[in-house]
């Protein structure tokens, strides 16, 4: 597993400025790359963790299968691959669908300002999480996850609703 300490800065076209250490970007609202990852089973449901209770920002809410930032000179491909290995179990192949920016403010104080692109792959097996990471996943069918979304808000992650709201014009199930 590799060391995510440090983020790439990066320009609103995604061109690389400078490394930064990531609570530094995140304290100061820095843009950065980042990567979500959205695995499905052949059933068509989604895959979704629990933040750990001790993440520094949004513990404990439900998001996307796995999220994290590509380090400098790493592919936003690798990272995804790489860290869906150590927070999820999970080894499978997955495409890029599209990406998107956002920034989100946190009770804490935190900001999040990411450059992220959106990966989605299919796996069947089991999933052998990093409890250090995650709290616990559920897979559920994307009709469930919008109605839960829409009644549920604060349950989620910021970047998941957004993710989400952009596709609700898409078929994830049309993408894989």
């Amino acid at each position: 597993m590799k060391i995510r300490d440090k983020v790439v800065i990066v320009d609103e076209n995604d061109n690389q400025l400078a490394t930064m250490e990531k609570m530094e970007a995140h304290i100061k609202g820095i843009l950065h790359r980042a990567f979500s990852v959205c695995i499905f089973n052949s059933s068509g449901q989604m895959l979704l963790q629990r933040r750990a209770l001790s993440k520094y920002h949004s513990p404990g809410l439900w998001t996307n299968s796995c999220c994290s930032h590509p380090i400098e000179n790493e592919t936003y491909l690798d990272g995804a691959l790489d860290r869906l290995k150590f927070e999820m179990g999970i080894e499978c192949n997955l495409r890029e669908v599209f990406s998107f920016t956002y920034r989100a403010e946190f009770d804490n104080g935190l900001i999040e300002y990411e450059y992220d692109r959106v990966f989605l792959g299919v796996y069947e097996g089991e999933v052998k999480y990093n409890f250090d990471e995650v709290y616990e996943i559920k897979w559920i069918s994307l009709e469930e996850l919008y109605l839960d979304i829409e009644n549920n808000s604060i349950e989620y992650t910021e970047w998941f609703k957004i993710l989400m709201n952009k596709n609700k014009k898409l078929d994830f199930l049309k993408l894989r």
